[in-house]
């Protein structure tokens, strides 16, 4: 690998699938993590700042700064999703509790110093609600300059997950995701579109589980809480492949090769009703009656992940994971 690391500082809610974006980034020679902060989403922010701390401690991280940040959304009343993450958001797997423990600031103000303190513009990898990357870009608008890129996971192009129409982290707090849109930075949507799609084989989930290195097992033990497909390389078809989550927005920050983008106009639908916090991609090739007869206006233009390829990222966050070739895991993985 050539260049210097990329800069990264990653905020989340975490949660079994920001667990595994952590792993990846913390063990990335291509990625410097930098720092992390958490804001309620998938669990309330004090569970997310623990199974953070949990998280580094476990893959041998430096000693990175975490940070607590927002308690709730904008607007919203905070709505876990401890239904998918269990009820500490870690999948209930019983991990020990953390030595380490937070910084002394709140996540606004170490997003801040972190982003104006690196020597290189720093990618944002938000995994979570936005809450907190909103606070920091209406709060601090001249942190702008310093950013490179936000790799951003949340939205859909098509279905949600949340409701019908809407993905989690845009939904838990929509206003926010508006303000992320307006912030006047280069953003890759890494959305459910191609979230979806990224899967680690069943068989080397159980290799992952079966690891003497406890980064490698927390991943194997993490994908195998994350079931999705049944495995067609497992035994009868029946042994469940896990997803990568999150941690495929990370993927697309260390190789951008890996999916294939548009440019796109983006905006949150921030109304009530049934549509709310819905991303709304306009995939049109050229305007419609609306534009004709009332007129154009200005819309957010984001780097929408169409496609991405499964096989390429999996490899990659195997690799990174475990420190071996992919190529072996999958070799020495049983049968």
């Amino acid at each position: 690998m050539t260049g210097q690391p990329i800069p990264v500082i990653i905020d989340c809610d975490t949660g079994v699938d920001d667990a595994l974006a952590l792993l990846l980034a913390v063990r990335h020679p291509g990625l410097d993590l930098r720092a992390v902060t958490c804001v309620a989403g998938n669990t309330d922010v004090d569970g997310v700042v623990r199974n953070t701390l949990t998280v580094l401690e476990q893959a041998g991280a430096p000693d990175i700064p975490v940070a607590r940040g927002a308690a709730r959304p904008l607007i919203e009343q905070p709505r876990s999703a401890k239904h998918v993450h269990g009820e500490d958001g870690m999948g209930d797997l019983g991990l020990p509790a953390p030595t380490r423990t937070p910084c002394d600031l709140d996540a606004v103000s170490l997003l801040r110093r972190e982003i104006l303190a690196s020597p290189r513009p720093v990618t944002l990898v938000p995994t979570a609600p936005l809450t907190n990357i909103a606070l920091l870009l209406r709060t601090h608008p001249e942190v702008t300059a310093h950013i490179e890129r936000i790799v951003w996971m949340g939205g859909a192009v098509a279905a949600g997950n949340a409701t019908p129409v809407a993905e989690f982290n845009v939904w838990h707090d929509p206003e926010a995701a508006a303000v992320l849109l307006t912030a006047g930075v280069p953003i890759t949507m890494y959305g459910l579109d191609v979230f979806m799609r990224v899967k680690v084989p069943g068989r080397v989930v159980r290799r992952l589980r079966e690891s003497d290195e406890p980064g490698a097992r927390l991943a194997g033990e993490l994908l195998a809480h994350r079931p999705s497909a049944p495995d067609p390389e497992g035994p009868d078809g029946d042994d469940p492949a896990g997803g990568l989550g999150d941690a495929g927005a990370v993927c697309a920050v260390a190789d951008p090769g890996g999916i294939t983008t548009r440019r796109l106009p983006v905006e949150v639908s921030l109304g009530p009703g049934p549509t709310r916090g819905q991303t709304i991609v306009d995939l049109r090739a050229r305007h419609g009656e609306s534009e004709i007869h009332d007129g154009t206006r200005p819309q957010a233009l984001v780097d929408v992940a169409l496609e991405v390829d499964v096989e390429r990222y999996v490899d990659l966050y195997v690799a990174a994971v475990t420190g071996e070739d992919a190529g072996s895991v999958r070799a020495a993985a049983p049968a």
